[in-house]
């Protein structure tokens, strides 16, 4: 297991791995695999490296094999609901989809999940999940402000909100472009969602002048202040603590006025009793402690929605001023979004 820079981080992994007993590498040993007894279909929004170390994990302890399908969501959604139409009398294609909260929330408004419910389920908090347990979160990343050690040294009024950012004066930012990064779009739709229109595009040009570079990918603001390249950058919780832990001299700013977060989480959709059995567990199992110990083992640090985990417990910044999920937004409105904020913000 490597060493970890930060003391949260470090106590988190000797906790888990001293109650698991174990902290296998995912691609230790792989001869070793019992022949699996069972398999479920996953439709998933996961990037496939994530999805590998769940499926290679999960497998080894549990000799269970989870195939995971990538998809967009909303080719999970047609999927999905091309599925529940068919003949009652066969199997689904699919067995769970693990994804970004928004298609959990739509497919269960068509009736396209099986409710689940379980003692790690009942303890995850009602903003993580369904009203009627058809989805429930798993884990989320919200997106913060990183910022480099020194600027924090010589700063006496560091900016904790997105109002003192976009006001703040000699400061260097590094964001990821809007339209590069479903993540970064998602900010710009949640803020709308929770300040409005106007009071969103004002922080945003007020943010202009300050940006070094609007980057391509979620790593490179992490990694810009990492290295004294910019002063604060707008990231995602996840690249950040895994800069922190390569030894980068970050610290983690929570805007204290709402933080934009994504969500991931499951929904059961098999008709086949044995087969909910079996999905019913690896949802329950991707809801404790052992998948994020093997996520953060291999460097992948999100939040878990589970308050019953150790992970939870000994996670820094877990009780979060959370923005509310944003509006349904449809395709035409975020395309207007953008194209606002593109011609009145970044072209300016």
């Amino acid at each position: 297991m490597r060493r970890y820079t930060t003391f949260i981080l470090t106590a988190v992994m000797i906790i888990l791995a001293a109650v698991l007993g174990r902290a296998v590498p995912v691609d230790a040993d792989k001869k070793n695999y019992a022949t699996p007894t069972a398999q479920l279909t996953a439709y998933t929004t996961l990037p496939a490296e994530t999805a590998a170390i769940l499926s290679e994990v999960y497998e080894r302890e549990n000799k269970v094999r989870v195939n995971f399908v990538p998809m967009s969501s909303q080719e999970i959604l047609q999927k999905i609901k091309d599925d529940a139409v068919s003949d009652p009398t066969v199997v689904r294609t699919v067995d769970i989809v693990i994804a970004d909260s928004k298609i959990l929330r739509e497919a269960a408004e068509l009736n396209l999940f099986t409710p689940h419910t379980s003692e790690a389920n009942d303890a995850v908090r009602e903003i993580f999940k369904d009203t009627g347990d058809r989805w429930t979160g798993i884990w989320y990343d919200p997106i913060i402000f990183c910022a480099n050690k020194d600027f924090i040294k010589r700063t006496v009024d560091l900016p904790d909100t997105w109002e003192k950012l976009s006001k703040a004066e000699k400061i260097r930012v590094g964001i990821t472009d809007f339209l590069a990064a479903d993540a970064s779009a998602n900010l710009m739709f949640q803020m709308i969602s929770n300040f409005g229109e106007q009071k969103t595009y004002e922080i945003l040009k007020g943010l202009h002048p300050k940006v070094v570079q609007y980057t391509k990918f979620l790593s490179n603001p992490v990694r810009q202040a990492g290295m004294g390249e910019v002063d604060l950058s707008v990231a995602v919780a996840s690249e950040t603590l895994r800069y922190l832990q390569n030894g980068y001299p970050l610290k983690i700013i929570y805007p204290a006025d709402g933080i934009a977060s994504i969500l991931t989480g499951f929904g059961i959709t098999t008709r086949d009793a044995e087969k909910n059995l079996v999905a019913a567990k690896f949802a329950d199992w991707l809801l404790g402690d052992e998948a994020q110990l093997y996520l953060q083992t291999n460097g992948f640090y999100f939040i878990p929605t589970n308050p019953q985990t150790l992970a939870y417990k000994t996670f820094a910044g877990k009780n979060l001023q959370l923005f509310d999920e944003s509006q349904n937004f449809s395709a035409e409105q975020k395309h207007a979004y953008l194209d606002y904020w593109v011609k009145n913000v970044r072209l300016k």
